[in-house]
């Protein structure tokens, strides 16, 4: 209609040099923002976050993707039995990763305001889900080590000797052999059937 103001592009069409301008502001404000993503970025990249055992043995460094940058032990960890020392690490390295989706979202929200809530909700939803928080009270399991004197799970308790396999199937009982006479120190074996001892 005739006089009827119209936004949008047909508004930009109307006036070449307001158009002009309107490109220019956008890409300025594209420009900014892909400013503050890059310094986002980079003070993202520069972020190390420190965890240390309860009994200060141990002490670990991440960066913002989780890695680990540097691994710190005190001469105490000469007594730990290897298996409570690798529980130890895992558990000062989880408790120092568990801080990694609230450091990022305080960058984010440094240099980007309140742009973008749902990229950024989407981006600390996925960190939480990959380092999620950790107790702060909460101990690592020690290890079981055995005293000297007690044999391994599997030694506990010796197995039985397999048994024996069966004999084969008897099969028929042969027949007894007959009984042999009793022979004599005097008998003579050269008498032949026709000795008669009456005869002279």
């Amino acid at each position: 209609m005739p006089g009827e103001s119209r936004g949008g592009f047909a508004a930009i069409g109307a006036d070449p040099d307001d158009a002009e301008q309107r490109i220019q502001e956008w890409a300025q404000g594209f420009a900014d923002k892909a400013r503050r993503y890059q310094e986002m970025q980079a003070e993202t990249e520069q972020l190390r976050l420190t965890a240390a055992s309860p009994d200060g043995r141990i002490k670990v460094t991440v960066r913002a993707d989780g890695s680990v940058t540097d691994l710190e032990f005190t001469d105490k960890v000469r007594t730990m039995a290897p298996s409570e020392l690798a529980a130890q690490i895992l558990s000062t390295m989880h408790r120092a990763q568990s801080d990694i989706a609230s450091r990022v979202g305080e960058t984010m929200s440094a240099h980007l305001g309140d742009e973008d809530p749902q990229t950024r909700s989407m981006m600390l939803d996925n960190l939480r889900e990959r380092f999620p928080e950790q107790p702060e009270d909460q101990e690592p399991e020690q290890p079981e080590t055995p005293s000297k004197w007690q044999l391994p799970a599997d030694e506990e308790t010796p197995k039985p000797p397999p048994a024996p396999p069966a004999p084969p199937a008897a099969g028929p009982t042969p027949p007894a052999a007959p009984p042999k006479r009793p022979r004599f120190e005097d008998e003579d074996d050269d008498f032949g059937p026709d000795f008669d001892p009456l005869r002279d």
